[in-house]
């Protein structure tokens, strides 16, 4: 199993400067990544919601170690949002956070993660769009979920991130649903130990497939996380079954991974709406993406001969 392995390398210093290194990496990573600057990532959001989808954006970086690091990943979704309020694409282009570039691993994690971010929930409601907190490894999820029921006390359309392959995530989609919140489902693209996860990926696909349910037969807005094709035309079935209309749930995909299928599932009328990530500590995010799966793996090796 590479996917292990690679997400290993995605915690090894060593790994990350030889990778970082290699001549090759930057065009590999600009599939994935297209910018590094608010500046960089302002023509793909419009070329992006010119093609009549949508977009989640994401300031990649988890690796904080001080609250003033913390700080500067607040400010760095504030700039975002400044510029998103000239475009004026409201929900068109939201934003996803991982609330550990906000502080949530450091001493008093939990309360300083949810100071950082109130700030950048408060200023995306008030240009008409909002954000998602993205789900970490398992140990963060907890405290995840406390900052997500908190925010939407004041701003009920905050989403948030659950994960299939964990054997809690039924129970949390449930209470979700309950609760009419904004849900992105997806697999799972952190190293987690058997006790808390499935570890075989039919097991996960099953697990996708109970827990999407619930959420399609639920009160809230389901955002479903795929590339898998067969995944999707699930998906498009239970929401018909749950007599769901198409502006009711939407699909999410990754900025480089099967273009064409955005396209596809836009001029079918679904919303779709594409996970864009740019900045300049991409290390960790990259990883993730070739860990997912092999095909990703493979195109960057493939890159890597072709070069050398």
């Amino acid at each position: 199993m590479l996917g292990p392995v690679i997400l290993a390398a995605s915690r090894s210093d060593k790994m990350r400067k030889l990778v970082s290194a290699a001549p090759v990496t930057k065009p590999v990573v600009n599939r994935f990544i297209p910018g590094e600057t608010v500046d960089q990532v302002v023509p793909i959001v419009e070329e992006t919601v010119g093609k009549g989808l949508e977009l989640t954006l994401d300031v990649v970086g988890e690796d904080i170690t001080t609250p003033e690091q913390a700080t500067h990943a607040r400010d760095a979704y504030l700039e975002l949002i400044e510029r998103l309020k000239d475009l004026g694409h409201g929900i068109k282009a939201e934003m996803s956070v991982k609330l550990s570039m906000f502080g949530q691993a450091l001493e008093g994690g939990h309360e300083l993660a949810l100071a950082n971010v109130r700030p950048v929930v408060e200023a995306a409601a008030a240009i008409g769009t909002t954000v998602t907190l993205d789900a970490e490894d398992h140990t963060t999820l907890d405290s995840m979920f406390a900052i997500h029921e908190e925010l939407r006390k004041d701003f009920p359309q905050t989403g948030c991130v659950i994960q299939a392959y964990l054997f809690r995530t039924e129970a949390d989609a449930r209470r979700l649903a309950a609760n009419g919140s904004r849900v992105r489902i997806v697999k799972g693209a952190y190293k987690e130990p058997a006790e808390v996860a499935y570890q075989d990926k039919s097991e996960i696909d099953k697990a996708y497939v109970r827990i999407l349910k619930i959420l399609m037969e639920g009160e809230g807005y389901p955002m479903i996380g795929s590339h898998d094709p067969r995944l999707i035309a699930i998906g498009q079935e239970l929401a018909r079954r749950a007599g769901r209309k198409l502006d009711e749930y939407e699909f999410q995909m990754l900025y480089g991974i099967r273009s064409e299928e955005h396209l596809r599932l836009a001029a079918e009328g679904h919303r779709m709406r594409v996970y864009t990530a740019y900045g300049t500590d991409w290390y960790g995010y990259f990883m993730r993406r070739l860990a997912e799966k092999p095909a990703n793996l493979l195109f960057f090796v493939r890159s890597m001969i072709t070069k050398n």
